[in-house]
């Protein structure tokens, strides 16, 4: 199925809302580790086997369930997969063993990894010209998600205790009932009779130096971004500001990307991704290092501007990508955003060792300039959103 010329934006909206409900219940588990800690005596290795566990299955359920999205038809992955997260990870909230509570996180992270590839991959099939924004819209669904998540459910918990989760899933099965009605069925590319490397071959082609290029900017923007929302909580409390300080970081951090991500987009969509690129990763840097040199009431403003050029890029990535291989945009669009996270949370455990040793500003220092290392491998992208590859 091609691209329409208009945009048609009641299947945008709809599939924007698969993806704020989807993050939306993805984003209770982290807030809640201390209290599932004190209700089952967990050890700081155990949460940190769950925060492994949940980043581990957005490394290797998105790119499968890309794969599968172009392939076949139907709704089965997109509902399915956040009816998983809608039910199990608000039945996090019951279960009564660490067991049982690494198995419905793990479920319910498996399912909100499913419909990521599928619903991006529809974004430029009824965004028309408005490739950029639209996915950049598609984008705000998420980050808006993860900063209300966390509220929202703290203060549920804090009320009425850890017991009252489930009762968080009529929201969810709600909305899901409009999806129903709303969502429509994604188009297979054609590509069931291939095998997995005719597939890849088939959608990838001669472009596949300039997806690389592309997916490993966005891995190394991934590496600074949760290198920062990880570690930067930690390192305000040490200087004495308090935990709800940290929290107040994160949000701040994310929302400031959710209005980068959407002028990023509409920026693009007339000057090309590439200008958006250079000029988001070449500020980077310094916003970061003068973030991490203020303090007072200052570090917040540092905080919002460090988050507006560090999370600007994220969807222009995936519409570049898509725009590359149209015929895989569900797998290109799993690569950019579910593979590129995984690895980038997968060096947490490493930037935190770092950390013990030489401490956490020195190693956020350090990590500043990763943006710099991007900057001539963002040279080498094709000019606009083109079907160019690298030579």
């Amino acid at each position: 199925m091609k691209p329409n010329n208009h945009n048609n934006l009641k299947v945008l909206f709809a599939l924007t809302l698969v993806h704020f409900t989807g993050d939306f219940y993805s984003a209770f588990t982290t807030p809640l580790f201390p209290a599932f800690m004190a209700k089952l005596n967990l050890t700081l290795a155990q949460v940190g086997l769950i925060a492994g566990v949940n980043r581990f299955l957005s490394f290797i359920v998105q790119p499968v369930a890309g794969y599968l999205a172009d392939r076949y038809q139907g709704r089965a992955i997109i509902l399915g997969g956040l009816l998983m997260a809608v039910v199990f990870i608000p039945l996090s909230g019951i279960a009564g063993s660490f067991g049982m509570l690494m198995l419905f996180i793990a479920l319910g992270s498996v399912g909100s990894s499913l419909f990521h590839p599928s619903v991006a991959g529809m974004i430029p099939l009824y965004s028309g010209n408005r490739k950029g924004f639209s996915m950049s819209v598609f984008n705000t669904g998420g980050t808006l998600a993860f900063a209300v998540g966390p509220f929202f459910i703290t203060a549920v918990v804090a009320a009425w205790g850890l017991d009252a989760m489930p009762l968080t899933m009529a929201i969810g099965l709600a909305v899901m009932a409009y999806l129903w009605v709303a969502v429509p069925s994604p188009k297979s590319e054609g590509m069931a009779a291939l095998g997995l490397m005719g597939t890849l071959k088939k959608q990838f082609g001669t472009v596949w130096k300039s997806i690389f290029l592309i997916w490993l900017v966005m891995v190394l923007r991934a590496v600074v971004g949760q290198s920062f929302m990880t570690f930067m909580p930690v390192l305000l409390v040490s200087r004495g500001y308090s935990l709800i300080s940290g929290g107040l970081m994160i949000t701040l951090f994310t929302l400031a990307g959710t209005a980068s991500g959407l002028m990023a987009g509409y920026l693009a969509d007339r000057a090309g991704a590439r200008p958006i690129f250079l000029v988001s990763h070449l500020l980077m840097t310094p916003a970061l290092l003068t973030m991490l040199s203020l303090s007072g009431s200052w570090i917040y403003g540092g905080v919002l501007v460090a988050g507006f050029f560090v999370l600007a890029t994220l969807p222009l990535g995936v519409t570049l990508a898509q725009e590359l291989a149209p015929g895989g945009r569900s797998m290109v669009s799993s690569l950019m955003m579910g593979l590129a996270y995984g690895l980038g949370g997968a060096v947490a455990p490493v930037v935190g060792r770092l950390a013990d040793l030489y401490s956490v500003a020195t190693v956020l220092w350090a990590i500043s300039f990763i943006p710099l290392v991007t900057v001539p491998l963002i040279l080498m992208f094709p000019r606009g959103y083109q079907n160019t590859a690298v030579g």
